[in-house]
């Protein structure tokens, strides 16, 4: 990137200085290079002078002018000065900066990408809700929060595995809970008086699922011992909530490389091996006939359950398994969860965990985030799952469709509030985001077609006869897309790429507002083929930023 390029020329003319004997020895600081906030103060700037005061025993200015003579020359740097109390100022050079046109219709879909991932495989787990009904707007959070990650990381250049964790082990409560839900529906469906279970879930959808099965299988389950109708009913039932569930994730263009089943773990005698490990290290103790975990030695504030008094095993049993399968198993050194920020409490208990699996705890990150409000008519909307409150992410989609559902649940860093305006997310003008960016790229598409139907290609055009500044302007917020998905990536924060896409759609629209792109007159030929170029490869931004957002890259509007 530009901005490491110009951290270099820096330190190279800091070494310089030093050993001219203009400037004394010191250890030379990582560079900071930073976007100045107004315009007039150029491209880049670097406060590095500053912080080298001290050290040097010099003002930051003189150090900052003995930088400055010695800058290497290079053919993208326009003209650097000093500047305040001792920053050092760059602007690009215009001909270069338009012929970075060239360098991001040759990259297409790949530009904007960075290499900090090296190709390191890592996992990211997201969504992964009970599967005890249809996915709610607090999972759409997750999945839309979860695949952002996964779309910035591979940008990024990590070899990405997208996975969701399936909590379908049947010594779970959440499981006795539906399996008795779906009997009591499915008797119900079939005219049993059979009475609603404590703790059961009272969705209309578990209302219909029993029905369905009533007519698919008839009475046959009501003759059974009811354990063994209880297990079929939560197998059938288990099977249309992820049918459902996946339905949900495909509507968003999510699509995972493993659905991973919690009762594999049972299966399959990862839960005996983990307790082997634990029993081995010592961190495992009775008490109250139940099995415990000494997290509170290994830096948790609290113990856990492992095996609970009834001889079932507890939550944190499967988690302690699942997280050994992922690091042990799988080889993965580093594994993204995705969990709503009511999991907060756990997160000691995980760091705990990997302690005493042997495993660095920096190798799993949680990923916590705030439930958004979703405002209907300027009112929050009360939502409760197990009251059969919740909006269902369904409902969500078809109300306002899978782009507005993606862009607007990305819209702000995990760990701040967040309100969703239903009726904004519906509007068909400039004041709904959504449709202010993909009308950008609707409005190139047009533009193209236009210039085609005329006879107009995009051709061999000039770019360096770009020279307005709404057309440098652009170019240049294009150019900060590898810097935008550098950001998202380090800071696990995708909600960088919608301001983003934000300014680059209000940089295409002010470039169109002042530029005409394609003229009749024979005398504009030729900025016209440089202005195609340009709106081509503004074209291609935007549609690597909405796709990079899981957004569509509509051709008209």
């Amino acid at each position: 990137m530009i901005r490491d390029d110009l951290a270099q020329l820096v330190a190279n003319a800091l070494q310089e200085a030093q050993r001219q004997g203009d400037l004394p020895e010191f250890e030379i600081p990582p560079v900071p290079m930073e976007r100045p906030k107004q315009v007039e103060h150029g491209d880049f700037a670097t406060p590095v002078c500053l912080q080298l005061a001290r050290p040097a025993r010099m003002a930051p200015r003189d150090i900052a002018r003995q930088v400055v003579k010695r800058l290497a020359r290079t053919e993208y740097v326009g003209q650097a000065e000093v500047a305040g109390p001792g920053y050092i100022n760059f602007q690009l050079n215009e001909n270069w900066l338009a012929r970075q046109i060239e360098a991001i219709l040759a990259a297409g879909e790949t530009f904007g990408n960075v290499n900090i991932g090296q190709g390191k495989r890592i996992q990211v787990e997201y969504i992964s809700a009970n599967p005890t009904g249809s996915l709610t707007v607090g999972s759409g959070q997750n999945a839309v929060l979860g695949d952002g990650l996964a779309k910035v990381l591979a940008a990024a250049g990590y070899d990405v595995q997208r996975e969701y964790y399936v909590n379908n082990g049947v010594h779970s409560l959440q499981m006795e809970h539906f399996s008795e839900t779906m009997y009591a529906r499915y008797a119900q469906a079939l005219g049993q008086d059979e009475p609603f279970p404590e703790g059961g879930y009272p969705s209309q959808e578990l209302i219909d699922w029993g029905k369905e099965i009533a007519a698919e299988v008839g009475d046959r389950f009501l003759s059974l011992p009811r354990q063994e109708a209880l297990s079929s009913l939560r197998d059938l039932g288990l099977e249309k909530v992820l049918a459902s569930i996946r339905h949900d994730c495909e509507r968003l263009d999510i699509h995972f490389d493993r659905w991973f089943a919690e009762q594999s773990l049972y299966d399959e005698s990862h839960f005996e091996r983990i307790m082997s490990i634990l029993r081995q290290g010592d961190h495992l103790y009775e008490k109250d006939g139940a099995v415990w975990f000494d997290a509170i030695s290994l830096g948790s504030d609290k113990d856990e359950v492992i095996i609970r008094s009834t001889g079932k095993p507890g939550y944190f049993a499967s988690d302690i398994a699942y997280h050994y399968h992922k690091f042990i198993e799988r080889g993965f050194k580093w594994v993204i969860n995705v969990w709503g920020a009511d999991h907060q409490g756990h997160v000691p208990r995980m760091k705990a965990m990997m302690r005493a699996l042997n495993l660095d705890p920096d190798w799993l990150t949680l990923q916590l985030y705030q439930l958004a409000t979703i405002l209907r008519d300027g009112q929050p909307v009360l939502m409760g799952k197990l009251l059969g409150t919740a909006i269902s992410l369904a409902e969500l989609l078809d109300e306002i469709g899978p782009d507005a559902v993606r862009f607007f649940l990305l819209s702000r860093s995990a760990d701040s509030h967040m309100e969703l305006d239903l009726e904004l997310a519906k509007k068909q003008s400039n004041e709904n985001p959504v449709y202010y960016i993909q009308y950008a790229h609707a409005r190139i598409a047009s533009i193209l077609r236009h210039a085609a139907e005329v006879g107009v290609e995009v051709g061999d055009g000039n770019v360096e006869l770009l020279t307005h500044p709404s057309e440098s302007a652009l170019i240049r917020k294009m150019l900060q897309l590898p810097e935008v998905i550098e950001t998202a990536a380090l800071q696990l924060a995708p909600h960088h790429l919608t301001y983003y896409a934000q300014e680059l759609a209000a940089a295409f629209h002010i470039f169109y507002r002042d530029c005409r792109v394609v003229s009749s007159d024979p005398a504009d030929a030729a900025i016209t083929q440089a202005r195609l170029k340009l709106a081509l490869a503004a074209k291609t931004v935007l549609a690597r930023v909405l796709r990079l957002m899981g957004m569509t890259t509509p051709e008209q509007m």
